[in-house]
């Protein structure tokens, strides 16, 4: 199978995150997206984090009746950094059949070299940049090597301008997220107090 993977605190998963991952299988002929929920994110303070089945749970909302959106708590499952990397190692581990496609903001192309074990990452997975914006493939990829640059693909989307960021601090200011997020998970966010007094 033709598998995306999609990490990331999706906190809450909004209907940007299911723009990008539709784009991506679409334009890939992907046979799945994959989307998994870190543990404890690299560069994210994991105390300001929602509960990992409250996150779950939106997840599975968001992508109820859309058979190729999997949930996968494979992070969830580890008590270590969610790194990219191990992630696809025991993936490759557990799906020797299968072939792997990281989805990525194209924005996150910049911060590339200096995750963990880069080279690592593009051998194990091919690297699907999404771009909102006009900048072409080699713009995007101008502080890669060429080793690296050589394994990304550019997919473009709509431009739509949604940061979870934000929808913490609409709620925490009682103001509406209709038609940002999912019907289900805007009432799952009503119904559990998500983000009451958040300002992150």
């Amino acid at each position: 199978m033709r598998l995306g993977i999609f990490g990331g605190a999706f906190d809450p998963v909004h209907n940007g995150h299911l723009l990008l991952a539709e784009q991506c299988r679409e334009q890939c002929q992907l046979d799945e997206v994959w989307f998994i929920p870190t543990k404890i994110p690299p560069h994210k303070d994991v105390g300001s984090l929602s509960p990992d089945d409250d996150r779950v749970e939106m997840l599975k909302l968001a992508t109820a009746g859309r058979p190729e959106f999997v949930v996968s708590e494979i992070e969830l499952r580890r008590e270590d950094v969610s790194w990219t990397v191990d992630t696809l190692r025991q993936l490759h581990d557990e799906r020797p059949d299968d072939e792997f496609f990281l989805l990525i903001g194209a924005d996150s192309l910049r911060d590339f070299p200096t995750w963990k074990e880069p080279e690592a990452i593009a051998e194990l997975a091919s690297v699907i940049a999404v771009n909102r914006g006009e900048a072409s493939l080699e713009e995007l990829t101008a502080d890669l090597n060429s080793e690296l640059a050589s394994r990304v693909r550019l997919v473009t989307m709509p431009g739509i301008s949604i940061s979870a960021t934000d929808l913490r601090r609409r709620v925490s200011e009682e103001k509406s997220i209709r038609y940002l997020v999912p019907r289900a998970v805007e009432e799952f966010i009503q119904s559990r107090g998500l983000f009451q007094g958040s300002t992150s």
